[in-house]
């Protein structure tokens, strides 16, 4: 049986944690090293962190809180915002991260996807998309479009067949992050996540939406999805009940979710 993974997501502004809904409003939540160490002592998983401004401001990656995170967790750590070369790619992992995200540079120059795969191994590349619902079905089939640049320029492209491209080009996982859900606490895009599943046979990572428990036994049981993005459920001030990983997974394991239990 299929083993889920949760993720714990930390959006990065000057080395602190902060979070969104929509990709608006941020508010100021912790710094990012001390957040990290607490999740991995409460059994998450795995660790993504995005530079949420890095790639607008056209800088690279906040290298020093990639350090400082890297010291304090002993799980895989994915780095996103602000890859844009392979020396970019180079510089993280480096600094300690186990993966590379690309998002909106992908976009810009897709080769970066073959050429990270190829160098580093496919294992370490993660295409990070961010989509929206767009009416427009005459030129985007699958209902949703791709946006770059922290969620705020439409990219023009369809999302079902960017993840294609994605990972015929070399990405070994591709985290979907549904931005009409995000940071509402109503739930996963469950339709998207069936409709990339269909397309593309590279582990797929649900992100944007959860609020509760059953979210996370939603996209588990209803969909073939391998791990799940949780920020908000975990540390979010807007929340009057927060969860730590050990309660979720005890509450899936009770579902009949395969999830790996810390002793």
């Amino acid at each position: 049986m299929l083993t889920r993974r949760l993720i714990a997501c930390f959006d990065i502004a000057n080395g602190r944690v902060t979070k969104a809904v929509q990709f608006q409003d941020n508010i100021d939540v912790a710094p990012a090293d001390v957040l990290a160490s607490e999740m991995y002592r409460a059994q998450i998983d795995e660790l993504i962190f995005y530079d949420i401004y890095a790639s607008p401001e056209k800088r690279q990656t906040d290298i020093e809180t990639v350090k400082k995170v890297a010291a304090r967790v002993f799980i895989p750590f994915t780095v996103g915002g602000g890859v844009r070369d392979l020396n970019d790619m180079y510089e993280v992992l480096k600094a300690g991260a186990e993966k590379i995200s690309v998002d909106s540079a992908a976009v810009r120059n897709p080769e970066i996807i073959r050429d990270g795969a190829k160098a580093f191994g496919s294992q370490c590349v993660v295409l990070s998309t961010q989509v929206k619902r767009d009416p427009d079905v005459g030129r985007f089939p699958s209902g949703y479009q791709v946006y770059i640049d922290g969620a705020r320029k439409a990219a023009g492209l369809d999302a079902i067949e960017w993840l294609k491209r994605g990972e015929a080009l070399g990405a070994g996982e591709i985290c979907l992050n549904s931005i009409d859900n995000d940071g509402t606490l109503n739930g996963y895009d469950i339709p998207l996540m069936k409709k990339a599943e269909a397309a593309v046979r590279v582990p797929l990572i649900a992100s944007g939406g959860a609020g509760k428990p059953e979210h996370l036994a939603d996209v588990f049981s209803q969909t073939q999805t391998q791990a799940a993005i949780i920020s908000s459920m975990l540390y979010s001030p807007r929340l009057k009940k927060n969860y730590t990983p050990k309660e979720l997974k005890e509450y899936l394991s009770e579902k009949g979710v395969a999830i790996r239990l810390f002793v």
